[in-house]
C-alpha cells in the first residue's frame, strides 16, 4: 500500500457472542412502511376484518416456515423458541381485539388502525423500567411489521442473500432477521442497541456468530462496503482497519485460536489444582436453551437458574405445570449433576406488574427478592410445588434470593414445609430431602452468616449485588461504577466471614455473581475457601484452566496477603502477577 493516512474508526460496545470476523460492512436499515389512511363504509368493516385475519394467518405460516428452516438447517433451539414467542404475539388478544373494536367504531382502513394500536403498545413496552420487558418490544415490533407488510401485500427480503464476508451493522436486528440470515455469508453482526440478554444476543450465541451490541450510533457513521473487523470478545467494531491493526488482529487470532483449542481439551477433565484440591464448576442460566452450551464446556451442574424470566413477559403468573415443565427439563438434562433453582427475584430492575411490584423511588432498596415471595405466599407456594416436584426427577436444589437475615429464611422454610405437607397429602412425588440455600447479596446477610448457616444447606454469594450494596455504588452509573471493586477490603472481609460461617456449620459455599467467571479472581476465591463457582458458558473453560495450573497453597497465600492489603489495586496487581506466571495468554486474549 502507499503511504496514505489511515481513516480507521473504532466503535466500542458490548461483546455478546465470541469470535472475530473480518469482512465488508452491510448497513441494514428497515424502511418505514407508508401506511394508507382512508374511511370505509359500515358494509366494508367485515371485509377489513377478513383481511386482518388473513394477514395474521399468513404471518403465522411465515413464522412456522422459518422455524422449520431453522430446525432442518442450523438446529437452533434458541432461535426456534424465540419464534414461538413471535407466533404467540399473532394470537395475543391485547393486540387483536382492540383492532376489531376500533374498526367497528371508527370505520378506518385496518392498516391504519393496526399501526396506531401497535405503535402505542410498543411505546408502552419501551418505556417500562425493566430491561427484559423493554427488549421484548423488539419482538412485538418485528411481528407487527410482518403483519403490516402482509396487509399491504409487500415482501420482506431480510438478510437471506448477502455477499460473502458480510458484517451486518444495524440500529437493531429483529429476531426473525437474525434467524433467517445467510450464515454461510454473514461473518458477524453489530447493533447500536441491545444487551447481553436481548434476543439478538441469545440467538447470536446459539448460532455461533460473532456479535457486538450497544455501539450507540455506529449504523449512522459507517457505510456499505467498508472493510471492518468485528471483535466479539472485546465488543469492538473497527472500520477501515490500518495495516498495523490488521497485523495485530492476525497475530491475536492465531493466539486465540490456539488458546480455544487448548481450553476445549479441558472439557472432561476435573477442575482440580496441581495439589489435588477439587472445585465444583457450574453454570448460570436464564433459558433452557442455555443448557446445551453448559454441557458442551463440561459444566458440573447449574449453579443459578434465574426463574424470574418465566414471570416477566406475560400478564399472569405461570401455572404450576408450566413452571414444573421448565424446572424438570433442566433437572433431567443435567442429571446427575445439581440444578440450583432460585425462587423468583422480582423487584429491583425486574417488574411483573404494579400489583405485585409497585413503582418505588428506590426499587433496589425496596420490595424485591424474598420479600416479594413472602408477601405473595400463594405465588411462592405454586413455584415451590413445581420445584419440589421437579426434584423427584433428579438433583434439584432450592435457593432464596436477597436474604437480609435469618428470620426470612425461617419464614421461607416454614412455607416449604407446608408445601411438602400438601404434596404428601395429595400423593404427589417430590424431593423430600431437597437442599435449601440462601443467596448472600446484602451486607446484613454476610454479617449474620453464622446465624443463617444453621438454617440452610449451602450459601451462594451474589457478588454483583454484594459489591453494589456494600459500596453504595450503582453499577450502571458511569460516574461511580469504577468504585464497584470486588477486591475492596470490605468485600474481602465479608467474603471471609461467609466462608468461615459456612464451613463452621458443615455447609458448602459458592459464588454465582460476575466475579465467579473472571479468571483473574479465581485464585482469590479458591484461596478464600469457596467450594463452587457458577458462571456463564464462555468463561468456564478459562476458570478451569486457572484452577488446573495453580496450587491451593499458593492461592491461600495470595488470599491471606489480600486480606492485609489496603487498596483493591494492590490485590488486583497480585492476581495479575499470578495469572501472568501460570498462563499469560488468559490476560491477553
Amino acid at each position: 500500500m502507499s503511504g496514505k493516512t489511515t481513516s480507521e474508526q473504532v466503535f466500542q460496545g458490548i461483546g455478546v457472542s465470541p469470535g472475530v470476523a473480518r469482512g465488508q460492512i452491510l448497513v441494514y436499515r428497515i424502511a418505514e412502511e407508508a401506511i394508507p389512511h382512508y374511511d370505509i363504509t359500515p358494509e366494508q368493516v367485515s371485509q377489513e376484518i377478513a383481511r386482518f385475519e388473513q394477514a395474521l394467518i399468513t404471518t403465522r405460516q411465515q413464522l412456522h416456515e422459518l422455524q422449520q428452516k431453522i430446525s432442518s438447517g442450523i438446529g437452533s433451539d434458541a432461535s426456534s423458541s424465540i419464534l414461538d414467542v413471535h407466533v404467540s404475539i399473532t394470537e395475543d388478544p391485547a393486540l387483536i381485539e382492540p383492532v376489531i373494536t376500533r374498526l367497528e367504531q371508527e370505520k378506518k382502513n385496518v392498516e391504519f388502525i393496526f399501526n396506531e394500536i401497535t405503535r402505542k403498545y410498543i411505546h408502552t413496552l419501551q418505556e417500562l423500567p425493566d430491561e427484559f420487558l423493554r427488549e421484548r418490544a423488539v419482538d412485538v415490533q418485528d411481528v407487527t411489521r410482518r403483519i403490516l407488510q402482509n396487509l399491504l401485500g409487500h415482501t420482506h427480503r431480510g438478510l437471506t442473500s448477502v455477499p460473502p464476508g458480510t458484517i451486518v451493522v444495524a440500529y437493531d436486528l429483529a429476531p426473525s432477521d437474525t434467524s433467517s440470515l445467510d450464515r454461510e455469508h454473514v461473518a458477524g453482526f453489530a447493533t447500536d442497541v441491545g444487551s447481553h440478554t436481548s434476543h439478538t444476543a441469545i440467538m447470536a450465541r446459539s448460532m455461533n456468530i460473532p456479535a457486538v451490541v450497544g455501539l450507540h450510533d455506529a449504523s449512522q457513521r459507517v457505510h456499505d462496503g467498508q472493510p471492518a473487523i468485528l471483535d466479539g470478545y472485546s465488543g469492538t467494531l473497527i472500520v477501515e482497519p490500518s495495516e498495523q491493526t490488521l497485523y495485530i488482529y492476525g497475530q491475536l487470532q492465531v493466539k486465540r485460536h490456539s488458546l480455544e483449542e487448548r481450553l476445549a481439551a479441558l472439557r472432561d477433565l476435573p477442575a482440580e489444582t496441581l495439589d489435588g484440591h477439587r472445585v465444583h464448576l457450574s453454570g448460570n442460566i436464564e433459558l433452557l436453551q442455555d443448557i446445551e452450551g453448559l454441557k458442551h464446556v463440561g459444566a458440573e451442574g447449574i449453579g443459578l437458574f434465574r426463574t424470574e424470566y418465566l414471570f416477566l413477559n406475560r400478564r399472569d403468573f405461570p401455572s404450576e405445570e408450566e413452571q414444573y415443565e421448565q424446572y424438570v427439563s433442566a433437572v433431567r438434562a443435567m442429571k446427575p449433576h445439581p440444578v440450583i433453582i432460585r425462587t423468583i427475584d422480582l423487584g429491583g430492575d425486574k417488574f411483573h406488574s404494579d400489583e405485585v411490584t409497585p413503582p418505588e423511588i428506590n426499587p433496589f432498596l425496596g420490595f424485591r427478592g424474598i420479600r416479594v415471595c413472602l408477601a405473595h405466599v400463594e405465588m411462592f407456594k405454586t413455584q415451590l410445588r413445581a420445584i419440589l416436584r421437579a426434584g423427584a426427577e433428579g438433583n434439584a436444589k432450592l435457593m432464596y434470593p436477597m436474604i437480609s437475615g435469618v428470620a426470612e429464611v425461617v419464614q421461607a422454610n416454614r412455607i416449604v414445609e407446608e408445601v411438602m405437607a400438601d404434596l404428601r397429602r395429595d400423593g404427589v412425588p417430590f424431593a423430600e430431602n431437597i437442599d435449601i440455600g440462601a443467596m448472600i447479596e446484602v451486607p446484613s446477610a454476610a454479617l449474620t452468616a453464622e446465624m443463617i448457616a444453621t438454617e440452610v444447606d449451602f450459601f451462594s454469594i451474589g457478588s454483583n449485588d454484594l459489591v453494589q450494596y456494600t459500596m453504595a455504588v450503582d453499577r450502571v452509573n458511569e460516574r461511580v461504577a469504577n468504585l464497584a471493586e470486588p477486591a475492596h477490603p470490605a468485600i474481602l472481609r465479608l467474603l471471609r466471614n461467609c466462608v468461615e460461617a459456612a464451613h463452621n456449620n458443615n455447609i458448602w459455599i459458592g459464588v454465582c455473581g460476575e466475579v465467579a467467571g473472571q479468571p483473574l479472581y479465581t485464585p482469590l476465591l479458591i484461596g478464600m475457601g469457596v467450594d463452587e463457582l457458577s458462571m456463564g458458558t464462555a468463561n468456564l473453560p478459562r476458570v478451569k484452566e486457572v484452577i488446573r495450573r495453580m496450587k491451593l497453597e499458593e492461592a491461600q497465600e495470595l488470599a491471606a496477603a489480600a486480606l492485609h492489603a489496603i487498596h483493591a489495586r494492590d490485590v488486583v496487581a497480585m492476581l495479575k502477577a499470578l495469572i501472568q506466571r501460570i498462563d499469560p495468554d488468559l490476560l491477553s486474549s
